[in-house]
């Protein structure tokens, strides 16, 4: 066998799949030992692999077995099988199990045959189960022998693929085989006696499935992608695209060979590309690759298996879109040379350039179409500038300063655009383009502007209404148009100021104060707005900024505005201060002072300085009643000229304990509360109190009334026999003649004492003593409730008078004068005919009455 791994076959080692046979390192596969081929044909699988890499490669080798030649064309008569020939019936049998003979006679042998492996084609039609081979030992002579065989295939999944005649010996195939499920099968066969006992050793059965070109080569991808500059060279890498086939890749059945079918578009040639066959690889064949003609390739390759045979073997297809990638190798070029453009005040300018590079693909942001444009006429260049196009076949130029009408009506530029990328080799042209570029500026109404924006003026707060305070006015840019401005006020949040609307002159429309919440940081802000009257009307805006110096308008306020002090002088004091709502120098020191009159304050209070801007308060004299005492005290401040203010301190003089806090009491007292006052309050809240005590009485004993003029049982639950009503339907009206007077329950007793015999009402309380029941012990005692009961019991049995009444009931009464007998006449049968004694078989509920009717003559 020949083997090249590309390397040298360095390391390769090779070994076969059967013990019989070996390979040297040339390659040279001899036999190991003498044997004896029980088949037709050998088939053996070489393997090499590389230690190293750890690669495997393998090969079938196919050995046709020839018959020796007899000198007679038999055997000699009377001879016996030589050791190791081979006895074989059938050609399909095999006799792996040999017998040896000596002179002694019949001696097993030391080893076993190594049986060949059996081949199987896969996908076979049948029909199932198709025999393989026979396996036999020749002791079958002797004694009986069953077969058996193991391993995967037979008692192993799958289960049953093989079976084996246990007589005979033969071995079947159950199915199809299918070689890319699994390529081989490893078996073992038994034979054993009929006691099971083993006869022979087992023997090994390979079999091999045989490939057959079932399966078509699948791509790994139906659609593949790749991509190759524009000019390249033939022979240039593209990509690679990969078929698999399922099938035996040794044999032809799995091998692949590719081909180009088609090319989309066929320009400029119709093989532009071709496909290693065994590898497939794509490469480039022709030059002309130009993407600004032909962007994209769309090819359809086709694999084969069967080493490419169109005729016997089997394909699949798949495409390949080849990309043509942009090198820079045309130059950007102005479409015109010369371009006009009149512009208003500050736009933007477009220049249209067409650079064939980048105008076909769309590729924003590439360097191959990337321009770079600069003005050439280095004295205006500070007015213009670039930016990237927003868009394909454009490039666009900015002002990058605003130009001015009355300054400039004209721009001439010459303007040169190229590539960000250097061109590609071998291209020979220029890589730049020049256009002139003419501007011509148009006149447009621009707004007035103040020269002075913000304008800040000082001036003194207080200035009285009507002073001029400055002259706020705006230039209008154009000068070539007669047009006047107007002014006006945009903001002035205090209303402060007015303005000249023709000259702009600013005047006080109140006096400016300081103080006030509009100002901020001393500085009071307002807006102006100075407008054209051009074709459209433009207008502009100035923001005016007055300082105000602080004057001394403010004279200062005494703090705080009540205090607390004990009656008696030495426990405490009073701080004093003052707040001045100007600033420096318009404010502290201050000098605090009582005024002479009324002369009392100074009589019972004194100041005492303790700084420029704190002073204390205290009592002058020993004692002082318990009250609210208004003190006033004059403040001057240091203004010039200084300002005072009389403020008068709210002063609460209490009795203190001892450490000097006001007690209850005698903040109440300060507080202006008398003791006539305070016994007021305290009757008020008695005389409170006893009306919520009164109404919580008179409730209580109205529900003690309410509840003792219920009645024990009311009318709804009163169990005596009443007249319930539930449904009526009534006939006509004479059936509405009857006395409703005898079926209600009378209010008193009289009539029914007087009423002579015959029908009453028999629903009301019979007259007579009432019996006295025992009395009930508040808390009885256990063993004494049976008897309680029972007493009961017995007492309510026997007396008439309580519920429920003992007597007969009327139902229904209809009136006196009836037609109609009394059934009260009618007696009892006493033929004595009739047995009464059944009665006493009836229960105790019937005892009563058998007592009556079953008793005797007697009775």
């Amino acid at each position: 066998v020949k083997f090249n791994n590309c390397a040298g076959n360095k390391g390769v080692r090779y070994e076969t799949n059967s013990l019989d046979f070996k390979v040297r390192a040339d390659g040279t596969l001899y036999a190991a030992h003498h044997l004896q081929v029980p088949s037709k044909q050998l088939i053996l699988v070489v393997t090499a692999w590389d230690p190293q890499t750890l690669g495997r490669w393998e090969t079938m080798v196919r050995f046709l077995v020839a018959e020796k030649s007899q000198h007679n064309g038999h055997k000699p008569k009377g001879r016996k099988a030589l050791p190791g020939e081979l006895v074989q019936q059938q050609s399909d049998t095999l006799l792996p199990w040999r017998q040896h003979q000596s002179a002694n006679g019949l001696r097993r042998q030391k080893r076993d045959w190594v049986i060949p492996p059996i081949n199987v084609p896969e996908n076979s039609r049948g029909p199932f189960p198709q025999q393989l081979v026979r396996i036999r030992s020749d002791k079958d002579k002797e004694i009986h022998i069953r077969y058996s065989i193991t391993g995967v295939g037979a008692d192993q999944p799958p289960m049953e693929v093989f079976n084996i005649d246990p007589v005979s010996g033969r071995m079947y195939v159950t199915r199809p085989m299918d070689r890319e499920e699994r390529a081989s099968y490893h078996l073992r066969a038994h034979a054993v006696d009929m006691n099971g006992n083993k006869v022979e050793n087992p023997i090994d059965l390979y079999i091999y499935v045989i490939d057959m070109n079932d399966n078509r080569p699948e791509f790994i991808n139906q659609v593949y992608n790749g991509s190759v500059d524009e000019g390249s060279k033939p022979g240039t890498y593209v990509m690679t695209v990969t078929a698999n086939d399922a099938d035996d890749g040794t044999t032809a059945n799995g091998m692949v060979r590719y081909r180009i079918v088609t090319q989309t578009p066929q320009s400029p040639s119709q093989n532009m590309f071709t496909i290693n066959s065994e590898t497939g690889d794509i490469v480039t064949v022709a030059a002309g690759l130009d993407r600004e003609k032909v962007q994209q390739y769309i090819v359809i390759v086709q694999a084969t298996d069967m080493e490419g045979n169109l005729n016997y073997g089997l394909s699949n297809t798949a495409t390949a879109i080849i990309t043509v990638t942009d090198v820079n190798d045309n130059p950007p070029e102005f479409t015109t040379s010369t371009v006009k453009q009149p512009q208003k005040g500050a736009r933007t300018l477009v220049l249209v350039t067409r650079d064939l590079t980048r105008s076909l693909t769309g590729q924003a942001g590439s360097r191959n179409w990337g321009g770079v444009g600069l003005p050439n006429t280095t004295c205006i260049h500070s007015h213009f500038s670039f930016s990237q196009p927003k868009g394909p076949r454009e490039k666009i130029q900015q002002f990058a300063a605003a130009v001015d009408y009355e300054m400039n009506r004209a721009f001439m530029l010459t303007v040169m655009v190229s590539n960000q990328a250097p061109l590609a080799s071998g291209i020979q042209m220029s890589f730049q383009s020049t256009a002139g570029v003419t501007i011509s500026v148009t006149d447009v109404n621009e707004a007035p502007y103040f020269p002075t924006n913000h304008k800040l003026i000082r001036l003194e707060e207080g200035v009285p209404t009507g002073t001029v305070l400055t002259t706020f006015s705006a230039v209008d840019p154009d000068r070539f148009m007669q047009q006047a401005v107007r002014y006006s006020k945009l903001s002035d949040p205090a209303n402060w100021l007015n303005i000249n609307a023709t000259n702009g002159q600013i005047t006080t429309a109140a006096v400016l104060d300081r103080e006030s919440d509009y100002i901020k940081n001393n500085v009071y802000e307002a807006t102006f707005l100075a407008a054209d009257n051009g074709i459209p009307p433009a207008s502009g805006t100035g923001t005016l900024q007055i300082y105000l110096i602080d004057i001394n308008d403010n004279a200062p306020e005494l703090l705080p505005k009540e205090a607390q002090i004990c009656e008696k002088p030495n426990l405490n004091v009073i701080n004093i201060t003052a707040a001045d709502a100007d600033i420096d120098p318009n404010v502290g020191p201050f000098v605090f002072e009582l005024p002479s009159v009324p002369s009392a304050v100074r009589k019972n209070w004194t100041i005492t300085r303790l700084n420029g801007d704190y002073a204390q308060l205290s009592l002058r004299i020993m004692y002082l009643e318990a009250g609210v005492y208004d003190v006033p005290i004059i403040v001057t401040d240091s203004g010039n000229p200084p300002l005072y203010n009389t403020s008068v301190i709210k002063v609460k003089v209490c009795p203190c304990d001892e450490n000097g806090d006001c007690t209850t009491i005698g903040a109440v007292a300060a507080a202006g509360l008398g003791t006539g006052a305070i016994i007021a309050i305290l009757i008020c809240i008695i005389i409170l109190l006893t009306m919520v005590l009164l109404f919580v009485v008179w409730m209580k004993r109205r529900e003690k009334e309410r509840h003792t003029k219920q009645l024990l049982i009311d009318p709804e639950d009163d169990v005596r026999d009443n007249i319930l009503k539930y449904d009526e339907e009534g006939g006509g009206e004479e059936d509405q003649d009857y006395d409703l007077s005898q079926l209600q329950q009378p209010e008193t007793m009289d009539h029914v004492l007087n009423k002579t015999p015959g029908v009453r009402r028999v629903d009301e309380r019979p007259i007579g003593a009432e019996p006295q029941y025992p009395i009930r012990p508040v808390i009885p005692h256990p063993g004494d409730i049976g008897d309680f009961i029972n007493e009961g019991l017995r007492a309510a049995d026997n007396d008439p008078t309580a519920p429920p009444y003992d007597s007969l009931l009327v139902f229904d009464y209809e009136g006196s004068g009836s037609t109609a007998g009394s059934v009260s006449s009618l007696n009892s049968s006493s033929s004595g005919d009739q047995d009464y004694d059944y009665l006493n078989d009836w229960g105790p509920r019937f005892k009563k009455l058998a007592d009556m009717y079953g008793g005797g003559e007697e009775d």
